[in-house]
């Protein structure tokens, strides 16, 4: 075999593969470590935009709930041509339990718990919400006549209204449709609430009755929707109380505040904003209704991952503490267990002012 051939078949030599690897070692792990730093960058990225896209998605899905609050349950008017709330107090039951029994009643209500508040908010879902006529003759918990046709279908809600001559003393009564007999042109349309419709079980205290004389009235609800927003923890709930069914809106949340926009009476239209303590605001009751006209909703959430702190060993990404969207002055107290560990994390606040039309119109 020629030399030049014995050339082109020698392999490499320990020291060339052990040099090899040696290079092979170093690039894997400079590129194992850039990986895990760019893991943990794009873990921040996600954490940081999570938080930012569900708060700004459980702030959304609150105002539309919210901007909704009273359809069905405003429609009254005085002698001035104002629409005045119909119920300051609601007889409601729902398959057999007694939900109000001749209870205070308001569309939109803030409750207190802690630092935070929770939000309860009642409207009619129907598109007809609202639609009332007055009565013909007496009604009861059983049926209703009406004075002209109201546009009802059978397993729809409908509201008997006290007139003025009863008051806000009287309350509201929700029934379920079983069964409607048209109107000819000696006899009214009659409604009947038979014993097996889910709103027509249960027994109150006192059962009202309703007649034409006091220009008592009918009110086509379609479907009655009752969703009650709250912090657990910190996380944020939405319960339907009337079905005890709930879903998570966001996690990590800090702080859930909500406020009314109240007019200076029931005419003027020049806003403040009214945390619900106090009178009238801590139980808003009777004519205060017609006075709420919009409603602040502040949130402030926590990133999810832990940032890394720099060579020091101080973490950077926050600087300050949160603060109460709706009061500047307050400072949010993060939930970590270390004094200075709220530094590591990043904080969102959320910040919308929500018009009640219904409550407005």
């Amino acid at each position: 075999m020629s030399e030049h051939a014995r050339r082109a078949q020698r392999g490499l030599s320990i020291i060339e593969v052990l040099v090899g690897m040696v290079i092979a070692l170093i690039i894997s792990l400079a590129a194992a470590g850039s990986a895990k730093m760019f893991g943990a960058a794009q873990r921040q990225g996600i954490s940081v935009g999570g938080v930012s896209v569900g708060a700004a998605t459980a702030i959304s899905a609150i105002k539309n709930e919210a901007s909704s609050a009273g359809l069905g349950f405003f429609g009254t008017r005085d002698d001035q041509n104002r629409s005045l709330f119909s119920c300051h107090r609601m007889n409601l039951t729902l398959g057999g339990t007694v939900r109000s029994d001749a209870a205070s009643f308001v569309p939109v209500r803030i409750g207190t718990s802690g630092a935070n508040n929770s939000l309860d908010v009642v409207y009619a879902t129907s598109i007809d919400g609202g639609a009332d006529v007055l009565l013909s003759g007496s009604a009861d918990a059983s049926s209703a006549q009406t004075m002209s046709r109201l546009p009802v279908a059978n397993g729809q809600l409908v509201m008997l209204v006290p007139g003025t001559a009863s008051g806000s003393s009287q309350p509201c009564l929700v029934r379920t449709v079983t069964s409607s007999v048209a109107a000819t042109d000696d006899t009214p349309q009659t409604i009947n609430f038979g014993a097996t419709g889910v709103y027509n079980q249960g027994t109150f205290s006192n059962t009202p009755s309703f007649d034409e004389e006091d220009k008592d009235r009918v009110v086509l609800l379609g479907t009655l929707r009752w969703s009650r927003f709250a912090v657990n923890g910190t996380t944020l709930v939405r319960t339907e109380p009337l079905t005890g069914t709930s879903a998570t809106l966001l996690r990590n949340v800090l702080s859930f505040r909500v406020q009314y926009g109240v007019s200076t009476n029931d005419v003027l239209n020049d806003l403040s904003w009214q945390d619900a303590t106090g009178t009238p605001w801590g139980n808003v009751s009777g004519d205060d209704v017609n006075r709420i006209r919009a409603l602040r909703i502040g949130l402030v959430t926590r990133s999810l991952q832990r940032e890394r702190p720099d060579a020091s060993g101080t973490c950077q990404a926050s600087t300050e503490k949160p603060r109460d969207p709706l009061d500047a002055a307050v400072e949010v107290e993060p939930d970590v267990a270390a004094p200075d560990d709220w530094r590591c994390y990043r904080y969102r606040s959320e910040l919308v002012v929500v018009p009640l039309r219904n409550l407005v119109w």
